[in-house]
Protein backbone atom coordinates (compact mmCIF):
# COMPACT_ATOMS: atom_id res chain seq x y z
CA UNK A 1 0.00 0.00 0.00
CA UNK A 2 1.18 3.50 -0.92
CA UNK A 3 -0.28 6.77 0.39
CA UNK A 4 0.69 10.15 -1.05
CA UNK A 5 -0.08 13.56 0.44
CA UNK A 6 -0.18 16.41 -2.07
CA UNK A 7 -0.81 20.04 -1.07
CA UNK A 8 -3.40 22.44 -2.38
CA UNK A 9 -2.29 25.99 -3.20
CA UNK A 10 -3.04 29.68 -3.12
CA UNK A 11 -1.77 32.01 -5.83
CA UNK A 12 -0.84 35.64 -5.26
CA UNK A 13 -0.14 36.98 -8.75
CA UNK A 14 0.40 36.00 -12.36
CA UNK A 15 -2.59 33.74 -12.93
CA UNK A 16 -3.51 33.55 -16.61
CA UNK A 17 0.05 34.08 -17.85
CA UNK A 18 0.64 30.33 -17.38
CA UNK A 19 -1.68 29.58 -20.32
CA UNK A 20 0.15 28.23 -23.35
CA UNK A 21 -1.60 30.78 -25.57
CA UNK A 22 0.09 33.55 -23.59
CA UNK A 23 3.48 32.26 -22.45
CA UNK A 24 4.44 31.03 -25.93
CA UNK A 25 4.23 34.65 -27.10
CA UNK A 26 5.17 36.69 -24.05
CA UNK A 27 6.49 34.35 -21.37
CA UNK A 28 4.56 33.96 -18.14
CA UNK A 29 5.20 34.09 -14.41
CA UNK A 30 3.29 33.15 -11.26
CA UNK A 31 3.99 33.42 -7.53
CA UNK A 32 2.13 30.96 -5.32
CA UNK A 33 2.39 28.83 -2.21
CA UNK A 34 1.36 25.37 -1.15
CA UNK A 35 -0.85 25.24 1.94
CA UNK A 36 -1.30 22.62 4.64
CA UNK A 37 -4.53 21.27 3.16
CA UNK A 38 -4.11 18.15 1.09
CA UNK A 39 -5.43 15.52 -1.25
CA UNK A 40 -4.51 11.96 -0.32
CA UNK A 41 -4.19 9.10 -2.77
CA UNK A 42 -4.13 5.47 -1.62
CA UNK A 43 -3.11 2.70 -4.00
CA UNK A 44 -2.80 -0.99 -3.18
CA UNK A 45 -2.57 -4.28 -4.97
CA UNK A 46 -5.71 -6.39 -5.42
CA UNK A 47 -5.94 -10.17 -5.23
CA UNK A 48 -8.00 -10.31 -8.41
CA UNK A 49 -7.33 -8.59 -11.74
CA UNK A 50 -9.94 -5.86 -11.45
CA UNK A 51 -9.44 -2.11 -11.00
CA UNK A 52 -11.37 -0.44 -8.19
CA UNK A 53 -11.45 3.36 -7.87
CA UNK A 54 -13.12 5.12 -4.95
CA UNK A 55 -13.91 8.86 -4.88
CA UNK A 56 -17.36 10.46 -4.64
CA UNK A 57 -18.51 7.26 -6.34
CA UNK A 58 -17.04 3.78 -6.66
CA UNK A 59 -16.00 2.14 -9.91
CA UNK A 60 -15.12 -1.53 -10.37
CA UNK A 61 -13.93 -2.35 -13.88
CA UNK A 62 -11.96 -4.95 -15.79
CA UNK A 63 -9.78 -2.58 -17.82
CA UNK A 64 -8.33 0.92 -17.68
CA UNK A 65 -10.36 1.99 -20.73
CA UNK A 66 -13.61 1.41 -18.86
CA UNK A 67 -12.85 3.96 -16.12
CA UNK A 68 -15.02 7.09 -15.99
CA UNK A 69 -12.60 8.98 -13.71
CA UNK A 70 -10.54 10.56 -16.44
CA UNK A 71 -7.58 11.59 -14.27
CA UNK A 72 -7.18 8.10 -12.80
CA UNK A 73 -7.62 6.55 -16.24
CA UNK A 74 -4.97 8.68 -17.92
CA UNK A 75 -2.51 8.38 -15.02
CA UNK A 76 -2.82 4.59 -15.18
CA UNK A 77 -2.23 4.69 -18.93
CA UNK A 78 0.82 6.91 -18.61
CA UNK A 79 2.42 4.88 -15.82
CA UNK A 80 1.63 1.56 -17.47
CA UNK A 81 -0.46 0.04 -14.67
CA UNK A 82 -3.13 -2.09 -16.30
CA UNK A 83 -4.88 -4.23 -13.68
CA UNK A 84 -5.12 -5.55 -10.11
CA UNK A 85 -5.08 -2.23 -8.26
CA UNK A 86 -7.33 -0.39 -5.86
CA UNK A 87 -7.18 3.43 -5.73
CA UNK A 88 -8.91 5.86 -3.36
CA UNK A 89 -8.74 9.66 -3.17
CA UNK A 90 -9.64 11.84 -0.18
CA UNK A 91 -9.54 15.62 0.17
CA UNK A 92 -9.46 18.22 2.93
CA UNK A 93 -11.76 20.54 0.99
CA UNK A 94 -14.91 20.32 -1.19
CA UNK A 95 -14.22 18.08 -4.17
CA UNK A 96 -15.14 20.58 -6.89
CA UNK A 97 -14.85 24.28 -7.55
CA UNK A 98 -12.64 25.26 -4.61
CA UNK A 99 -10.19 27.38 -6.61
CA UNK A 100 -7.32 25.82 -4.67
CA UNK A 101 -5.99 23.76 -7.58
CA UNK A 102 -7.60 20.47 -6.55
CA UNK A 103 -7.76 18.89 -10.01
CA UNK A 104 -4.04 19.28 -10.63
CA UNK A 105 -3.28 18.27 -7.05
CA UNK A 106 -5.16 15.02 -7.65
CA UNK A 107 -3.25 14.40 -10.88
CA UNK A 108 0.16 14.99 -9.30
CA UNK A 109 -0.77 12.85 -6.29
CA UNK A 110 -2.02 10.02 -8.50
CA UNK A 111 1.14 9.97 -10.60
CA UNK A 112 3.35 10.06 -7.52
CA UNK A 113 1.44 7.19 -5.90
CA UNK A 114 1.51 5.08 -9.04
CA UNK A 115 5.23 5.52 -9.60
CA UNK A 116 5.88 4.67 -5.95
CA UNK A 117 3.65 1.59 -6.36
CA UNK A 118 5.93 0.52 -9.21
CA UNK A 119 9.03 1.24 -7.11
CA UNK A 120 10.13 4.21 -9.24
CA UNK A 121 11.52 7.49 -7.89
CA UNK A 122 10.53 10.52 -9.95
CA UNK A 123 11.41 14.21 -9.66
CA UNK A 124 8.93 17.02 -8.96
CA UNK A 125 9.70 18.39 -12.43
CA UNK A 126 8.66 15.15 -14.09
CA UNK A 127 5.51 14.82 -11.99
CA UNK A 128 4.50 18.41 -12.82
CA UNK A 129 5.19 18.11 -16.53
CA UNK A 130 3.40 14.77 -16.87
CA UNK A 131 0.41 16.15 -14.95
CA UNK A 132 0.34 19.11 -17.37
CA UNK A 133 0.50 16.69 -20.30
CA UNK A 134 -2.45 14.69 -19.00
CA UNK A 135 -4.68 17.63 -18.14
CA UNK A 136 -3.83 19.99 -20.99
CA UNK A 137 -2.67 17.84 -23.92
CA UNK A 138 -4.59 14.60 -23.40
CA UNK A 139 -7.81 15.80 -21.76
CA UNK A 140 -7.84 19.25 -23.36
CA UNK A 141 -8.67 21.16 -20.20
CA UNK A 142 -8.56 24.98 -20.57
CA UNK A 143 -6.02 25.48 -17.79
CA UNK A 144 -2.48 26.72 -17.25
CA UNK A 145 0.58 25.06 -15.75
CA UNK A 146 0.96 26.70 -12.35
CA UNK A 147 -1.17 24.31 -10.26
CA UNK A 148 0.71 21.18 -11.28
CA UNK A 149 4.07 22.75 -10.47
CA UNK A 150 3.22 24.12 -7.03
CA UNK A 151 1.59 20.80 -6.08
CA UNK A 152 4.75 18.95 -7.08
CA UNK A 153 7.31 21.37 -5.59
CA UNK A 154 5.50 22.89 -2.61
CA UNK A 155 6.72 25.87 -0.54
CA UNK A 156 6.47 29.52 -1.60
CA UNK A 157 7.76 29.79 -5.15
CA UNK A 158 7.99 31.78 -8.34
CA UNK A 159 7.50 29.94 -11.62
CA UNK A 160 8.56 31.31 -14.99
CA UNK A 161 6.88 29.83 -18.05
CA UNK A 162 9.21 30.25 -21.00
CA UNK A 163 8.23 30.55 -24.64
CA UNK A 164 9.78 27.18 -25.46
CA UNK A 165 7.57 25.44 -22.89
CA UNK A 166 10.28 25.01 -20.23
CA UNK A 167 9.57 26.14 -16.68
CA UNK A 168 11.91 27.95 -14.31
CA UNK A 169 11.39 27.26 -10.62
CA UNK A 170 12.79 29.26 -7.72
CA UNK A 171 11.96 29.34 -4.05
CA UNK A 172 11.24 32.67 -2.37
CA UNK A 173 13.60 32.65 0.62
CA UNK A 174 11.97 33.81 3.83
CA UNK A 175 13.21 33.39 7.41
CA UNK A 176 10.87 31.18 9.37
CA UNK A 177 9.50 34.04 11.48
CA UNK A 178 8.72 36.14 8.38
CA UNK A 179 7.09 33.15 6.68
CA UNK A 180 4.93 32.57 9.74
CA UNK A 181 3.91 36.23 9.95
CA UNK A 182 3.07 36.30 6.24
CA UNK A 183 0.92 33.20 6.57
CA UNK A 184 -0.86 34.62 9.62
CA UNK A 185 -1.97 37.62 7.53
CA UNK A 186 -3.83 35.40 5.05
CA UNK A 187 -7.40 34.19 5.47
CA UNK A 188 -9.59 31.83 3.45
CA UNK A 189 -13.39 31.81 3.52
CA UNK A 190 -15.59 29.37 1.63
CA UNK A 191 -18.22 31.35 -0.28
CA UNK A 192 -20.51 28.34 -0.62
CA UNK A 193 -20.74 29.12 -4.33
CA UNK A 194 -19.75 26.13 -6.45
CA UNK A 195 -18.91 26.42 -10.12
CA UNK A 196 -17.26 24.54 -12.93
CA UNK A 197 -14.02 26.34 -13.68
CA UNK A 198 -13.79 25.12 -17.28
CA UNK A 199 -16.33 27.62 -18.63
CA UNK A 200 -14.69 30.60 -16.96
CA UNK A 201 -11.21 29.47 -17.98
CA UNK A 202 -12.31 28.88 -21.58
CA UNK A 203 -13.62 32.45 -21.76
CA UNK A 204 -10.44 33.74 -20.16
CA UNK A 205 -8.29 31.84 -22.64
CA UNK A 206 -10.38 33.11 -25.56
CA UNK A 207 -9.74 36.68 -24.36
CA UNK A 208 -5.96 36.37 -24.08
CA UNK A 209 -5.15 38.15 -27.33
CA UNK A 210 -7.50 41.04 -26.58
CA UNK A 211 -6.39 41.32 -22.94
CA UNK A 212 -2.64 40.97 -23.44
CA UNK A 213 -2.02 44.42 -21.89
CA UNK A 214 -3.96 43.36 -18.78
CA UNK A 215 -2.00 40.13 -18.56
CA UNK A 216 1.26 42.06 -18.83
CA UNK A 217 0.24 44.05 -15.74
CA UNK A 218 -0.78 40.86 -13.94
CA UNK A 219 2.62 39.34 -14.73
CA UNK A 220 4.49 42.43 -13.51
CA UNK A 221 2.94 41.94 -10.07
CA UNK A 222 4.89 38.72 -9.58
CA UNK A 223 8.18 40.60 -9.28
CA UNK A 224 6.55 43.25 -7.09
CA UNK A 225 5.19 40.73 -4.60
CA UNK A 226 8.44 38.76 -4.62
CA UNK A 227 10.31 42.00 -3.84
CA UNK A 228 7.90 42.79 -0.99
CA UNK A 229 8.53 39.36 0.50
CA UNK A 230 12.30 39.59 0.05
CA UNK A 231 12.40 43.08 1.57
CA UNK A 232 9.92 42.13 4.31
CA UNK A 233 7.54 44.88 3.14
CA UNK A 234 4.47 42.75 3.87
CA UNK A 235 1.97 45.57 4.26
CA UNK A 236 2.08 46.36 0.55
CA UNK A 237 1.10 42.84 -0.50
CA UNK A 238 -2.58 43.29 0.31
CA UNK A 239 -2.77 46.38 -1.89
CA UNK A 240 -1.04 44.52 -4.72
CA UNK A 241 -3.47 41.62 -4.40
CA UNK A 242 -6.37 44.08 -4.55
CA UNK A 243 -4.95 45.64 -7.73
CA UNK A 244 -4.47 42.16 -9.17
CA UNK A 245 -8.09 41.26 -8.43
CA UNK A 246 -9.28 44.38 -10.24
CA UNK A 247 -7.18 43.34 -13.25
CA UNK A 248 -8.31 39.72 -13.12
CA UNK A 249 -11.97 40.74 -13.26
CA UNK A 250 -11.31 42.18 -16.72
CA UNK A 251 -10.37 38.76 -18.11
CA UNK A 252 -13.85 37.16 -18.14
CA UNK A 253 -17.40 38.16 -17.22
CA UNK A 254 -18.11 35.34 -14.77
CA UNK A 255 -14.97 35.76 -12.66
CA UNK A 256 -17.02 37.71 -10.13
CA UNK A 257 -20.67 38.33 -9.25
CA UNK A 258 -22.73 40.74 -7.21
CA UNK A 259 -22.63 38.35 -4.26
CA UNK A 260 -18.83 37.94 -4.42
CA UNK A 261 -18.30 41.69 -4.80
CA UNK A 262 -20.48 42.35 -1.75
CA UNK A 263 -18.55 39.85 0.39
CA UNK A 264 -15.23 41.30 -0.71
CA UNK A 265 -16.30 44.88 0.02
CA UNK A 266 -17.50 43.85 3.47
CA UNK A 267 -14.08 42.34 4.16
CA UNK A 268 -12.29 45.48 2.98
CA UNK A 269 -14.51 47.71 5.09
CA UNK A 270 -13.72 45.55 8.13
CA UNK A 271 -9.96 45.83 7.69
CA UNK A 272 -8.68 43.50 4.98
CA UNK A 273 -6.28 45.34 2.64
CA UNK A 274 -6.79 43.14 -0.39
CA UNK A 275 -7.72 39.74 -1.71
CA UNK A 276 -9.24 37.77 -4.55
CA UNK A 277 -11.34 34.76 -5.37
CA UNK A 278 -8.93 31.83 -5.48
CA UNK A 279 -8.41 30.10 -8.80
CA UNK A 280 -10.57 30.75 -11.85
CA UNK A 281 -13.11 32.86 -9.97
CA UNK A 282 -16.87 32.64 -9.88
CA UNK A 283 -17.00 30.95 -6.48
CA UNK A 284 -15.03 28.66 -4.21
CA UNK A 285 -12.73 30.28 -1.65
CA UNK A 286 -12.21 33.98 -0.98
CA UNK A 287 -8.54 34.68 -0.15
CA UNK A 288 -7.88 37.80 1.93
CA UNK A 289 -4.80 39.62 3.12
CA UNK A 290 -5.59 41.07 6.53
CA UNK A 291 -3.38 42.27 9.41
CA UNK A 292 -3.92 39.97 12.42
CA UNK A 293 -5.28 42.80 14.59
CA UNK A 294 -8.17 43.31 12.13
CA UNK A 295 -9.06 39.69 11.55
CA UNK A 296 -11.64 39.49 14.32
CA UNK A 297 -13.66 42.24 12.62
CA UNK A 298 -13.40 40.48 9.26
CA UNK A 299 -14.56 37.21 10.79
CA UNK A 300 -17.52 39.04 12.31
CA UNK A 301 -18.76 40.53 9.05
CA UNK A 302 -18.20 37.25 7.18
CA UNK A 303 -19.66 35.10 9.96
CA UNK A 304 -22.07 33.42 7.54
CA UNK A 305 -19.09 31.93 5.66
CA UNK A 306 -17.02 28.99 6.87
CA UNK A 307 -13.38 29.92 7.40
CA UNK A 308 -10.62 27.49 6.44
CA UNK A 309 -7.71 27.97 8.86
CA UNK A 310 -4.42 27.12 7.17
CA UNK A 311 -0.67 27.61 7.18
CA UNK A 312 1.85 27.82 4.37
CA UNK A 313 3.28 24.41 3.49
CA UNK A 314 6.98 23.77 2.88
CA UNK A 315 6.68 20.40 1.14
CA UNK A 316 5.28 19.40 -2.19
CA UNK A 317 3.81 15.99 -2.94
CA UNK A 318 5.29 13.21 -0.82
CA UNK A 319 4.82 9.57 0.05
CA UNK A 320 3.68 9.38 3.67
CA UNK A 321 3.18 5.60 3.79
CA UNK A 322 4.95 2.90 1.82
CA UNK A 323 4.40 -0.77 2.59
CA UNK A 324 5.43 -2.62 -0.54
CA UNK A 325 5.54 -6.42 -0.53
Amino acid sequence: MIITQTPLRISFAGGGTDFKDYYEREGGAVISSAIDKYIYVVIKERFDEKIRVGYTKTEMVDSVDELEHELVRECLRLTGIERAVEIDTMADIPSEGSGLGSSSTVTVGLLHAMYAFKGELVTPARLAEEACHIEIDVLGKPIGKQDQYIAAYGSLRCFEFHRDGSVGVRAVPLPEEKRRRFGESLMLFYTGITRKADGILSEQRANIMDRSAVLAQIKSQVCEIEACLSNHNMNKIGRLMHAGWELKKQMAERITSGRIDALYEMALDAGATGGKIAGAGGGGFLLLYCPPDRQHAVRSVLSELKELPFSLERDGTKVIFNARR
